[in-house]
């Protein structure tokens, strides 16, 4: 199986990498908050592994879109839960 770093140009790994990195470190803050932790970074882990070997850089764009929107929409979601005002 070849490594995700040989497969992509080293900028477009890296970032995923980074991508996969933070995802993984939200999903154990809300799997911890929730009681859940081994569920919800196992799906983290299922979604990136499915498309580890994808090759089209438009397709791979979308899918660290895909994933940064996620982070947001936690970081928002977080943020309203906290200081009680909704974000737009």
């Amino acid at each position: 199986m070849p490594s995700l770093q040989t497969a992509l140009p080293p900028e477009l790994a890296n970032n995923a990498i980074r991508l996969y990195r933070e995802c993984l470190r939200r999903a154990k803050y809300i799997g911890h908050k929730q009681h859940n932790t081994e569920l919800v970074v196992q799906m983290v882990r299922q979604q990136f592994r499915k498309n580890m070997h994808e090759t089209d850089p438009e397709k791979i764009q979308k899918l660290k879109d895909d994933a940064a929107r996620g982070l947001i929409n936690h970081i928002l979601y977080e943020a309203e839960a906290m200081t009680g005002r909704k974000f737009s």
